[in-house]
């Protein structure tokens, strides 16, 4: 197998990355969940202020390939309210990577990354629709500590927090 037909997770940083992610959830949660154009307004929001500013040492994204094509990304950056935790952001594997374990090959990675960074917690915030990512989450021992009912992209949600002990 050469490298354009394996399965690979890699740093975010090549051009188009930033425009993928964007789309890719905009998109993806549009037709699946049947989110609105403010659900993409904040994962533009994340990654601009990704792309803006990080510290490489604290803060790093990872882009999931199929067959040299982007599928999926996740972003770990530090809680603008706890510097000594981790914050999971914009976990997404699209249809394409669906099935071959690269969500959880870019979640193990992002907390590997965290743990290396010194990080002592894993804190994401997500929405109960997202039922294969709450099953990643639950499989590495994140547990539940917030919920919430929230109107947010054109839908009613219940809002949630998993963390996880590092």
């Amino acid at each position: 197998m050469n490298g354009e037909d394996e399965d690979t997770i890699r740093r975010l940083g090549e051009p188009g990355d930033l425009g993928w992610v964007v789309m890719s959830h905009g998109e993806l949660y549009a037709a699946e969940f049947g989110w609105d154009a403010t659900f993409e307004g904040l994962v533009v929001q994340i990654v601009a202020a990704y792309s803006a500013e990080h510290d490489p040492d604290r803060e790093c994204a990872w882009i999931a390939q199929v067959g040299g094509r982007r599928a999926g990304c996740v972003f770990c950056v530090t809680d603008p309210g706890d510097a000594s935790t981790a914050k999971l952001r914009i976990l997404l594997v699209d249809r394409a990577g669906r099935g071959r374990g690269l969500g959880g090959r870019l979640l193990d990675t992002a907390l590997a990354f965290a743990h290396a960074a010194g990080y002592s917690r894993v804190r994401l915030w997500t929405n109960h629709p997202l039922l294969a990512a709450r099953h990643l989450y639950l499989q590495r021992g994140f547990e539940l500590v917030e919920e919430e009912p929230h109107h947010s992209f054109g839908r009613d949600l219940v809002g949630q927090v998993y963390e996880l002990g590092l």
